[in-house]
């Protein structure tokens, strides 16, 4: 993989779209075959530059579908309950509930008795899995962590539910000392809880079992709480990594539980899968006549595409292939981590996770130039399947070459950005935890 200069890549988004005629004129006659292959091979080629950097956003580009062009030409439409069908019959429902069944396996749930369906993304499967919580308990109180994905606070402003924000601990991970306290403070109510397998900015994974004593420790019976788990990317990663516990499970009291399948699979458009107790459907289902099924997804049509990515990527990589590409993230991301730390960057990696946070880089082009994904003092690598050792190492390299510059334009003043608070002071190397290092040794 050639990787660009800066100054190469700063000539190209100059570039971008010069070649690129996308106006679309009031008299638009039609354009020749030729100049829309033109304007799609020069995106292509943009696509492939920006991919080399493709570091901060947990999307795996590392995928071939060519095989699936043939399905291009239908329109395949899955509207309706997967488990129906409907009278549409260019529809990939039985590739949908293939996948649904395999999802169904890996998290402990028996085949009757789960229902579920493949998304349009994690957003819509969290916005179904909420919606389910709130039919069983029209008065609970939304809980969640302050580092959850941003859905949630829209989906509560969207159902109008009052949503309580629980502290987290430095790793990310949901505080239940705090949890408890609010949970007391509104005992007359009953609770939805929405927990994070894998937070978006750190990785963090909530602990299912805590959470649920928590609960019974606060008096919630398991009639009077509902529990959500967000686990996005990490839902598929977890069951095939040796070393982690089980942590999903339909064993456990839990409600439902959503993952992205654009993210750790691998797919040319967002989808997503929702698994949830079938016995909670009848509450948020109608039979639609018009179609020939029962309504019982948030949206009406669905892509019908995603379901057979989803099922051709499952099916090829194979329970080995996907373990094997699960550890081998993992060591690559210990490998970011300890480049990070050695160079003197303050950097942090939770245990079971692929997602590396570190300093935020002062220089905004730098940032934009690698994809990276920054919240305040501090940014991450999501490292996925398409990320190498050689992209790895050169970024760390131009972060160091950029980290001596802003010294050289300070004149030797520049200083680290204090992190300790996002990441503690063991993660942090500013000038004051860097002393507080060395007296610790």
């Amino acid at each position: 993989m050639a990787l660009t200069t800066p100054e190469e890549e700063k000539q190209h988004n100059n570039n971008n779209g010069c070649h690129m005629n996308l106006a679309i004129s009031h008299y638009c006659t039609g354009e020749p075959q030729t100049n829309l292959s033109a304007v799609i091979n020069h995106y292509v080629h943009t696509l492939n530059h920006f991919n080399f950097r493709n570091l901060g956003y947990p999307t795996n580009q590392n995928f071939d579908y060519d095989a699936l062009t043939p399905l291009l030409q239908f329109h395949l439409n899955n509207a309706g309950d997967p488990f129906v069908g409907s009278s549409f019959r260019l529809n990939s429902t039985s590739f949908e509930v293939s996948v649904l069944d395999w999802f169904a396996n890996l998290w402990d749930i028996q085949k009757n008795k789960y229902w579920g369906y493949v998304t349009t993304g994690g957003t819509e499967a969290n916005l179904h899995a909420i919606l389910v919580g709130r039919e069983q308990f029209p008065d609970g109180v939304l809980y969640t962590s302050e580092d959850s994905h941003y859905s949630i606070f829209k989906i509560a402003r969207i159902y109008r539910m009052q949503c309580v924000v629980i502290k987290t601990l430095i790793s990310g991970e949901i505080d239940c000392a705090d949890l408890k306290a609010t949970l007391l403070h509104h005992k007359d109510r009953p609770a939805i809880i929405n927990l994070n397998i894998g937070t978006t900015m750190k990785g963090a994974v909530d602990d299912i079992d805590l959470v649920i004593k928590t609960l019974e420790e606060s008096g919630f019976r398991r009639d009077r709480f509902y529990i959500h788990c967000d686990a996005a990317l990490f839902g598929i990663m977890l069951p095939f990594l040796k070393a982690a516990p089980k942590i999903i499970s339909f064993k456990k009291p839990i409600g439902s539980v959503s993952v992205s399948g654009h993210k750790f699979l691998g797919c040319p458009i967002p989808c997503g899968v929702v698994i949830t107790r079938s016995e909670y459907m009848n509450a948020s289902s109608r039979d639609i006549e018009i179609i020939g099924s029962r309504d019982a997804t948030i949206t009406g049509s669905r892509c019908g595409h995603a379901p057979i990515f989803l099922w051709y990527a499952i099916k090829k990589k194979g329970s080995i292939g996907i373990q094997n590409e699960v550890e081998n993230c993992i060591a690559n991301a210990r490998y970011l981590h300890n480049r990070l730390s050695d160079a003197g960057i303050g950097a942090m990696l939770n245990e079971h996770s692929n997602i590396v946070v570190f300093e935020r880089p002062l220089d905004h082009e730098f940032s934009r130039r690698w994809n990276l994904a920054c919240q305040g003092n501090i940014a991450h690598v999501v490292v996925m399947q398409h990320v190498t050792i050689q992209m790895l190492d050169s970024f760390v390299i131009e972060f160091l070459h950029k980290r001596s510059f802003s010294r050289f334009q300070d004149y030797g003043s520049f200083q680290p950005l204090c992190i300790a608070k996002q990441v503690g002071t063991a993660n942090c190397s500013c000038s004051m935890h860097n002393l507080y290092h060395d007296c610790a040794c």
